[in-house]
């Protein structure tokens, strides 16, 4: 094998500001002089290093941020993705119109950059005059510290120095370097949970807040507790969608111990904290609490996922008979009958039936199959969605009692608290949000007693530590095949108006030096069809299909992409039941990497299903340092997945996230829980990449150097 074995994780740390500063800029108002498409100025202050802001290819452009109120600002962190400035200002202002300079280079690096200022206003912004690389500016969180003037007597930290304890330590990352105000040092866990720290505050306190400074690895759920003796403690404060990065918590509480019981980590790794300050005194005006996941647009964010089994309560209405209004049964929504709302399939779904269901009132109802206490109810909406609707109960499906009413429905995933008994739960929309019917891909009932079905257990999150659990190293002699009991050869044309044939192993072969050398040449296929005529180009495409599938783990592999137009590389995954019949996008993909080789300076990674796919796919671009090709090398590109969300890295540095929760509340639902195969591809022209042309040079290679699982 060509390549050593490459560590199981990397992440990019971001330096956490100064332990007394505040984060005051997430979640404000922020503008700027251009915008690349969906990369909204919003995403750099929505807590969020998975979306960012992107400017126009020029020179200059600016981002802003309204603070709301003039602010003493001595901090700002600057999260650059790939496309950096590297001459910009940092400028305040007081009126948005006159703007004074408070930091200024001509030598920036990139990366994240954590710049200690001094001045005020009630604008802070970006400035950059000359861009680092032929792209624009893109930054995936602009970051600004300080205070915003009086706000009761709450400050200080009074965890700094003092004892603290962990159920666990990984290594030398002991919980001493948690409240130590060193930056750069940092508690690590071991990977399990849940995991607690626990600090001796020296003497009964009055808490009024705390800042977590997290790692890559933090906590998606988490308790704060007080206690006078390290032995009794009450909760103040819990959250399920903590957001990582610097969080600022308000609190009301006090004791001489405080406690962290973190409890789902949002990744498959331990939980990590560089900083915890804990804020004594009073406020007359909250801090900002934790945001939920933010999203990759800017939608608006419904309820996060809610906990399987929260508090005693169990899903009632799994596979339970239901009845509605109407249902739709054709070409666009085949067999959308109400049982679809009720089977866990998070691509299935209900919808009022086309013809005679696009109206007013619209409901939809399941039958417990005996009285329950209903305390919570899970609507996960297709775009047609309520904007006003009723939860009700009945104990006899005639009589129904209102539980739940709202006129400002959101669409989404909505998790609703309730209090309410029945047999039976409906959903009575009264005002639809579109001109078309209601649908919904769920209607999950929480709460105690009915009939419930017990549900398909969950797939198991990966070791901890991770393990290998297949790999293919291409180590075999010059000329050899791809090993058939890990690969099948998937001859035939390409979707997407894409230009090649797929032969059957004829175009791959291991070149004897630890790789897999895949090429795409000018050659015709007779009988064969493609856009135009008769294909023109063959290649190659790969998949592990039956042969192995997997749920859940990290998944790497080592590439050398080619460059030329019209050429386009992928690796890849579909999920395993495209294989049974599912249609795409209704069986989920995950898109690891793609890369057209008219621009090998970007990579893409994409998740599509059947509420976003195809050109609505949610993903990101992402680039080299320093705007290098990503054909000059071989490159590794991985995916980090678990039952929280995914995380793609390249050579080790994070270039995109997204959490379950997030998807879920602002663009549909997730298909990803189910078993996926691997799937490499050199694909020639298409819709995407555009057709080669003579400056191509076939034949073109992509070399694999290995793919590995990872569990």
């Amino acid at each position: 094998m060509a390549a050593a074995l490459a560590l199981l994780a990397s992440y990019v740390a971001i330096q956490p500001a100064q332990a007394a500063d505040a984060l005051i800029s997430q979640g404000k108002t922020a503008t700027a002089s251009s915008v690349e498409g969906a990369f909204a100025a919003s995403a750099a202050v929505d807590g969020s290093t998975g979306t960012r802001w992107a400017s126009a290819f020029s020179d200059p452009q600016w981002i802003q941020v309204d603070l709301g109120a003039s602010a003493t600002i001595s901090q700002v962190v600057l999260n650059w993705e790939a496309a950096y400035g590297r001459a910009f200002q940092i400028q305040t202002s007081a009126n948005g119109t006159t703007w004074t300079t408070i930091h200024t280079t001509t030598a920036g690096t990139g990366g994240v950059q954590t710049l200690n200022v001094t001045g005020t206003g009630r604008y802070v912004r970006m400035y950059g005059t000359q861009r680092g690389t032929a792209w624009g500016y893109s930054l995936w969180e602009f970051q600004i510290y300080g205070s915003t003037g009086p706000t009761g007597t709450c400050g200080g930290n009074a965890a700094l120095g003092k004892p603290i304890t962990a159920t666990s330590t990984e290594g030398t990352f002991v919980a001493a370097n948690a409240v130590d105000g060193v930056a750069g040092t940092r508690w690590a866990s071991a990977y399990g949970e849940p995991q607690s720290v626990t600090i001796d505050l020296g003497a009964t306190t009055s808490i009024c807040g705390l800042t977590l400074v997290w790692e890559a690895a933090f906590a998606r759920t988490y308790q704060v507790q007080v206690s006078p003796n390290n032995t009794t403690f009450t909760q103040i404060y819990a959250t399920t969608t903590g957001a990582g990065g610097t969080e600022n918590v308000t609190l009301s509480g006090s004791g001489r111990y405080l406690r962290i019981v973190m409890s789902n980590r949002a990744l498959p790794f331990g939980v990590s904290l560089f900083e915890i300050a804990v804020r004594t005194g009073t406020t007359t005006s909250p801090s900002p609490s934790p945001s939920p996941s933010p999203s990759p647009s800017p939608s608006p964010s419904p309820s996060p996922s809610p906990s399987p089994d929260p508090g005693g309560e169990r899903l009632l209405s799994y596979n339970k008979p239901a009845v509605a209004s109407t249902s739709q049964s054709d070409g666009n929504c085949w067999e959308c009958t109400p049982a679809r709302a009720f089977d866990l399939d998070p691509a299935s779904r209900w919808a009022t039936s086309s013809t005679t269901g696009w109206v007013d009132p619209g409901w939809i109802y399941v039958d417990l199959g005996a009285a329950a206490q209903i305390s919570r109810v899970v609507l996960q909406w297709d775009p047609a969605f309520a904007r006003s609707f009723n939860i009700q109960t009945s104990n006899d499906a005639t009589n129904w009692t209102n539980i739940y009413s709202t006129t400002t429905g959101t669409g989404f995933k909505q998790s609703i608290p309730v209090t309410g008994s029945g047999r039976y739960v409906r959903m009575y929309g009264t005002q639809r949000a579109t001109p078309y019917g209601y649908s919904l891909w769920e209607f999950q009932v929480y709460g105690t007693g009915g009939a419930p079905n017990t549900p398909p257990a969950a797939p198991p999150d990966p070791r901890n530590p991770p393990q290998l659990v297949w790999s293919d190293e291409f180590n075999g002699a010059a000329g050899t095949k791809p090993d058939a009991a890990k690969w099948r050869p998937d001859p035939g044309t390409g979707p997407n108006n894409e230009l090649e044939y797929y032969t059957n192993n004829n175009n791959a072969n291991m070149n004897g030096a630890g790789q897999l050398v895949m090429e795409a040449r000018q050659e015709v296929t007779p009988g064969s069809s493609c856009p135009g005529g008769t294909c023109q180009y063959t290649s190659h495409r790969m998949n592990t299909g039956t042969k192995f599938h997997f749920t859940y783990g990290r998944v790497e592999a080592r590439i050398k992409v080619p460059k030329g137009n019209g050429l386009w590389p992928a690796f890849w995954m579909m999920g395993a039941d495209f294989l049974t019949g599912r249609p795409w996008p209704y069986n989920g993909e995950i898109d690891i990497v793609e890369v057209l080789g008219k621009d090998v300076k970007t990579s893409y990674t994409t998740i599509h299903a059947p509420a976003y796919n195809g050109g609505g796919g949610i993903g990101a671009p992402n680039t080299l340092p320093n705007g290098a090709d990503f054909s000059d090398d071989y490159h590794v590109w991985s995916l980090d997945w678990n039952s929280q969300g995914m995380t793609w890295s390249v050579d080790g540095r994070q270039v995109f996230a997204l959490s379950k929760a997030q998807v879920e509340a602002t663009r549909g639902p997730w298909v990803y829980d189910h078993p996926f195969y691997i799937i490499l591809n050199l694909a020639v022209g298409g819709d995407w990449p555009g057709p080669p042309d003579a400056s191509t040079g076939f034949p073109k290679q992509m070399l694999v150097d290995y793919v590995r699982v990872y569990q």
